[in-house]
């Protein structure tokens, strides 16, 4: 995979990046984001693809970019289908400062050291290039604005920042309450992008950690508005619930 193109790990991540304080909005969900986004990257890649609520190696080749290629072969050794609401769950964690290292590596981000509160050390990183930033979010505004389905790598953005609570920087106070409603509705534009971003969300609710049979004794009203989300948008194509196996 050439740098032609950025990722969508990458993207989420500008996203979240603050051009004022160069810190990162939502960084405790922004790794089990970036985990989803990294699927949802492999996928459009051709090398993994959706099982069900699980997500299985379809190719094994190398796509290029070492971080993708990490999680390509952690799940390649996992020998079968992962759940992948175990699989944003699990021992990745630091995800950020891994992408913030890559994006300064790239050239897309430099890192800036300095003082928290006048005491604690600490880094930001500021965008080199804040048209890249623009432009990214130009697509979400014109997804939102114009209703038209976005294509697959916007949609599947959209989907991430929504299961990871940018809507609300992004977006932010009364006058962004359609345009956040709009951002989580892109979710069912593309089935990858909702099935890791429902997987997110289910993480950050401690769906992943209830036994099987507790998850299917859930009334029928909580269900099916899980997460906030109608349970007919999140039956769309290949988005198979993790949380209904």
């Amino acid at each position: 995979m050439g740098r032609s193109r950025r990722t969508i790990p990458e993207e989420l991540l500008l996203l979240a990046l603050d051009p004022a304080t160069g810190t990162t909005a939502q960084p405790q969900s922004l790794d089990l984001g970036l985990a989803g986004a990294q699927l949802v990257e492999l996928a459009l890649a051709g090398r993994i693809a959706p099982d069900g609520d699980r997500i299985a190696v379809v190719m094994p080749r190398p796509t290029g970019d070492p971080t993708l290629d990490s999680a390509l072969e952690l799940l390649r050794r996992r020998g079968s289908p992962v759940r992948a609401v175990h699989w944003i769950g699990g021992p990745r964690l630091g995800l950020r400062q891994v992408y913030l290292a890559h994006l300064e590596r790239c050239g897309m981000v430099h890192a800036v050291a300095g003082p928290m509160c006048g005491v604690l050390p600490t880094t930001r990183y500021q965008a080199t290039d804040t048209a890249i930033s623009r432009e990214i979010r130009s697509r979400l505004d014109s997804a939102i604005r114009t209703g038209v389905p976005p294509d697959p790598r916007t949609a599947a953005l959209a989907a991430l920042a929504h299961a990871v609570g940018l809507g609300k920087h992004l977006y932010p106070g009364n006058e962004g309450r359609s345009s956040r409603s709009r951002l989580r509705d892109l979710i069912r534009h593309d089935p990858m992008g909702g099935l890791v971003a429902h997987a997110v969300m289910d993480v950050q609710n401690g769906v992943a950690a209830q036994p099987r049979r507790e998850r299917a004794a859930a009334p029928p009203a909580a269900r099916a508005t899980a997460n906030g989300v109608p349970m007919q948008a999140r039956r769309t194509g290949a988005m198979a619930r993790a949380a209904a196996h």
